[in-house]
């Protein structure tokens, strides 16, 4: 089939494009996906996760490009325009890829410096079973409103409670599950994070504006996910209470524990809070670590290897396993370095493979516009709105391709139903930016299991802020509760 462009339209929005294709049918542009998640499916339920190897999830994302790819040389799409949007796609992570190769050799460090253990060992004796839940989800929260960023929340406190929960013989899928529903909720909250500025500049509102009435949707679904966990730590049957005398004599056995170590944290939230890039921030974390290992854990680093030097490398870059006389600490105490950020990093590289084979066969495109002729209601327009941004969270595997291209396509049905534009960027960040944790393959789903170390199947179900606020956006819709509408039309009440 000849290859041609004319059927090929762009439209080009903070850095994001959107290609809409006219030969393409829905049908075509769902045969990828359909056969994309019967593989995952299989993989995950009925293989173990590793019916091709253990980067099984990989290859099938990979597949799933190819089979798109088919699919856009029978809509005349030529390879070109797929291989530009595929780099154009990679070229978005590179930053991010480069923060997790950071948060490998900062894991790896904060451990040898003894800074993990400090965080533990201080922990242990402040967060009983009983508060532990609720207290997590407040912690991430105020940390990630302050830098506005649920990954470096998860990078420095989240490994730290994931740490001391495990202690308390907590599952790791509750602890991650409290982690990210609070470092999510103060990312959507702060004005300093990047979905938050983004989903008003696609919406067409300002920036507080927007904020101001999210806060009628995020509140209350903070407010269950607090109940809930409550409720959860005040039922659950823990195993460290008993041991926690043991586990502080062993911490203490083993590392220099001092308050000094939380200098190293407490520059880097600095840093980050100073709108300090997060490469410079955490490069900075990870120098500091290195330097304070040197001065407090001499010992802990010549137990390593015979060069404390070559410690601290391997702590950077490879695997690194402090042993105690407690198997849970052995288990605790360990670190992939960067090499434990590589099952990760491929498979972001291979989720913008196939998000970016997608856009460019002008899939997205297609399966947005049929959302949207679903919306015969208000309900029905926030519905296929919500369910527009979950599916590309799906499909492309990108939480900002999920605000930016339902924000375009969904932009003017608001406005012709007489609906404020902050009911759009509401509904943006209700189920764009928090249910992207919730995807195993999407980027912040991988990020999240890789640094906290709890795959996306564990911690889902516990991450309750994050599936309850779709739920809660559609109950307002649904309700007719704090729907703005323009200027000119009466405020539904």
């Amino acid at each position: 089939m000849k290859d041609t462009d004319n059927n090929l339209s762009e439209i080009e929005i903070q850095n994001q494009k959107i290609i809409d294709n006219k030969e393409l049918n829905l049908y075509e542009a769902l045969i990828p996906v359909v056969i994309l998640m019967m593989m995952l499916a299989y993989n995950i339920f009925f293989a173990d996760g590793e019916l091709l190897g253990a980067y099984s999830n990989q290859f099938i994302l990979l597949m799933g490009g190819g089979i798109a790819s088919i699919v856009g040389f029978f809509n005349k799409v030529a390879l070109k325009i797929m291989i530009n949007e595929i780099w154009e796609n990679l070229k978005s992570v590179f930053v991010p890829v480069m923060i997790l190769f950071l948060v490998g050799a900062l894991a790896g460090t904060w451990l040898v410096s003894g800074i993990i253990p400090a965080m533990v060992y201080y922990g242990l004796q402040v967060l009983s079973p009983a508060i532990f839940l609720p207290a997590s989800v407040i912690i991430a929260a105020l940390i990630s409103i302050a830098t506005g960023s649920s990954w470096t929340t998860s990078a420095t406190v989240g490994i730290a409670l994931v740490g001391i929960g495990t202690a308390l013989g907590i599952s790791t899928g509750m602890i991650a599950g409290a982690v990210i529903s609070g470092a999510y909720f103060g990312d959507k909250m702060s004005p300093l994070s990047d979905t938050t500025n983004l989903a008003p500049a696609m919406a067409g509102t300002d920036l507080f504006t927007h904020i101001r009435y999210m806060t009628f949707t995020t509140v209350p679904s903070i407010i269950v996910t607090l109940v809930v966990f409550s409720i959860i730590s005040l039922n659950i049957d823990t195993t460290g209470t008993a041991d926690i005398s043991g586990l502080l004599y062993t911490i203490k056995n083993t590392f220099n524990i001092t308050p000094y170590l939380f200098i190293v944290p407490g520059v880097v939230i600095a840093l980050i809070l100073f709108k300090t890039k997060p490469l410079i921030a955490l490069g900075i974390g990870v120098f500091l670590a290195a330097v304070f290992a040197f001065i407090f854990q001499s010992e802990v680093l010549s137990n390593l290897s015979t060069s404390n030097f070559r410690a601290i490398v391997n702590a950077i870059f490879v695997d690194t396993e402090i042993v105690t006389d407690n198997i849970k600490l052995n288990e605790l105490f360990s670190s992939g370095g960067m090499k434990g950020m590589l099952w990760t990093i491929f498979l972001i590289c291979c989720a913008m493979v196939f998000g970016g084979t997608m856009d460019a066969i002008g899939a997205l495109a297609k399966i947005t516009k049929e959302l949207l002729k679903l919306a015969s209601s208000i309900f029905g327009l926030f519905a296929s709105t919500v369910v527009s941004c979950i599916g590309l969270n799906t499909i492309a595997s990108d939480q900002y391709l999920a605000i930016v291209i339902p924000g375009k396509m969904f932009k003017k049905a608001f406005e012709d139903r007489g609906l404020a534009p902050e009911n759009l960027s509401r509904t943006l960040e209700d189920s764009g930016t928090v249910t992207s944790a919730l995807i195993p393959w999407n980027t912040c789903g991988a990020y999240q299991s890789g640094v906290l170390g709890v795959p996306v199947a564990e911690y889902a179900i516990y991450a309750v802020f994050n599936w309850l606020s779709p739920i809660m956006t559609l109950i307002f819709a649904a309700f007719k509760i704090k729907i703005r509408q323009l200027a000119t039309k009466k405020e539904t009440k």
